[in-house]
This record gives C-alpha cells, structure tokens and sequence, in this order.
C-alpha cells in the first residue's frame, strides 16, 4: 500500500521561512495524531516505509477551507492550523492544512492538481 502524508499552506500570507516551516511542522505532528487514533494500521505502514511526506502551495483561505471541508467530507485524517498570533500573523489566521499519513490514491483526488511548495 503506497502511504504518504500530504501537508497544504498558504503562500499568499507571505510568512517568512522559519515562520512557514513551524507551520507545516504544526500541521504534519497534529494530522499524524489523528492519523495514528483512527487508522492504527495505515499509520504504521506509513511509519516502516519511510513516513512520505510532500508539501504543497494553496494560494487563499478560501481554497484550503474548501480542502479541509473535502478531506473531511472523504473522511481523511486532517487538521486545520490556525496560528496562535504571537509573531507574524494575527491570532486566529489559517496556515497550513495537515491532511494524512493515509492512502496516496485518495489524498491524490483531492490534492493531485497542487503545485509542490
């Protein structure tokens, strides 16, 4: 089974690059705890074959709304950032979407037309 974890964030909030790497490291800890609860198994699978990890750009709040909204909707192990406010951003604002570790095939429907970050 070909497992990966897929981590969305925004790049029109011009964050700098530690402030983007925190963000996605929010992102991905936070999926692979609900990943690891609901789907013990593909976790693990995940885990042995070398934790896969692929980071994407999404351009709006708009649009990585919608994602989660179907990664959700597809029932995929997710999580939403939403920034504490302490340095760059204001408190509240939604950065990165964790979405995964689960199946390739089917974070693919819903993530296979984003550009790598």
């Amino acid at each position: 089974m070909d497992v990966k974890q897929v981590i969305v964030v925004r790049t029109d909030l011009k964050m700098s690059k530690g402030k983007t790497c925190a963000q996605v490291a929010h992102a991905s800890l936070e999926a692979c705890e609900i990943s690891k609860k609901e789907f013990k198994e593909i976790y693990e699978e995940w885990k042995s074959s070398g934790a896969k990890k692929v980071v994407l750009r999404i351009d709006s709040e708009e649009k990585i709304l919608d994602l989660y909204e179907k990664a959700k909707k597809m029932g995929l192990p997710c999580y939403l950032v939403r920034d504490a406010g302490l340095t760059e951003l204001k408190p509240g604002t939604i950065t990165a979407l964790g979405i995964g570790p689960y199946k390739s095939s089917e974070i693919d429907k819903i993530t296979g037309n984003l550009k790598l970050l």
